[in-house]
């Protein structure tokens, strides 16, 4: 690897007073949240959200159901290619920590969570779009995915990640509403109980190039399981209070988000489908455009392209080809 190619990592508190950043993705789930009239209401809404559904889980020794409060720090991740000391917002995720208010203590939760890129946008409102143009079936292009995840594992092993977490990262997902899941036998006391999908997605297929790979569990309160891309071992790797952080962050997210799926009025089955047009669901009280997120998704594609992946392709295509 070019030895000027080197990651540095920003961190900013998530809280009812955020105000995104000029370089964080407006369409990430809480730069969403973070705009307009409704902004400040709608942060201190969810927080109280994430915070009501921990303690839900962390239901032991916590008998008002008020012993902890989320704090979510935002992680932005910068890269320097060529040691000018310019650089590209490539990566960002939220990371969890706990406060545990019947000890005073502060517990470390996990980083990961709500996974966002430009080059994914990249990836997927680009170069997928331009891919199967005009075609009459619908193909993958050679090596999808595949700069992406070299670019998220070198981030993972790189200096300044283990100077800054403990663990590996866990990115927790929705279901994908064109597969249908499974539930089988295994049962995890915080994770609940285990769905397999009867394929794989073409996020599976990505997220694998980064090196994750992926289990779907529902779990307790929630009606629709939830995708956990991991490396490692997942049950065994995290206590109990780090997985809870990530699910009750998570969870809220998707319940705003996607409320067709995660705050739907009936529990998923042994054998469920998700449906984004059901009808029979309910809405929180936090406004959310998805309208919006869907065309920024492409503009932002087209930024990693114009700003990051077009300048440096040659170096790209060379750091590539001796990855490993």
């Amino acid at each position: 690897m070019n030895k000027h190619f080197t990651f540095t990592i920003n961190s900013i508190c998530l809280d009812e007073n955020y105000h995104p950043s000029d370089k964080t993705r407006i369409t990430t789930n809480f730069a969403n949240l973070a705009r307009g009239s409704h902004r400040q209401a709608n942060l201190r809404n969810a927080l109280k959200m994430i915070d009501n559904s921990f303690n839900a889980l962390a239901h032991w020794d916590n008998p008002k159901g008020d012993r902890y409060t989320v704090e979510l720090e935002i992680i932005s991740v910068n890269l320097d290619i060529d040691g000018s000391g310019q650089t590209f917002p490539s990566i960002e995720v939220l990371k969890t920590n706990i406060v545990d208010h019947k000890t005073n203590k502060r517990i470390e939760g996990i980083v990961g969570n709500n996974f966002s890129s430009y080059v994914r946008d990249y990836d997927f409102s680009v170069l997928l779009a331009e891919h199967n143009k005009g075609q009459a079936k619908f193909s993958i292009p050679d090596d999808f995915g595949g700069l992406h995840g070299k670019l998220f594992q070198s981030f993972v092993n790189s200096d300044a990640y283990k100077q800054n977490f403990n663990k590996p990262p866990v990115i927790c997902l929705s279901v994908s509403d064109n597969k249908t899941y499974h539930r089988i036998e295994n049962q995890h006391p915080v994770l609940g109980v285990e769905y397999q999908p009867n394929e794989s997605s073409l996020t599976e297929q990505y997220f694998k190039k980064m090196g994750l790979q992926v289990r779907y569990f529902m779990p307790p309160n929630s009606v629709a399981p939830l995708a956990f891309y991991f490396f490692g071992d997942l049950l065994n790797d995290y206590t109990h209070l780090e997985l809870i952080s990530t699910i009750s962050t998570m969870g809220t997210f998707q319940k705003i988000y996607r409320p067709e799926i995660y705050n739907a009025n009936a529990v998923a089955g042994k054998c469920y489908q998700p449906n984004l047009k059901n009808l029979d669901h309910s809405l929180t009280q936090i406004v959310y455009d998805r309208a919006e997120r869907s065309q920024l998704a492409n503009e932002q594609g087209k930024f990693a392209a114009e700003y990051f992946i077009k300048p440096y392709q040659k170096f790209f295509e060379q750091w590539s080809a001796n990855f490993v």
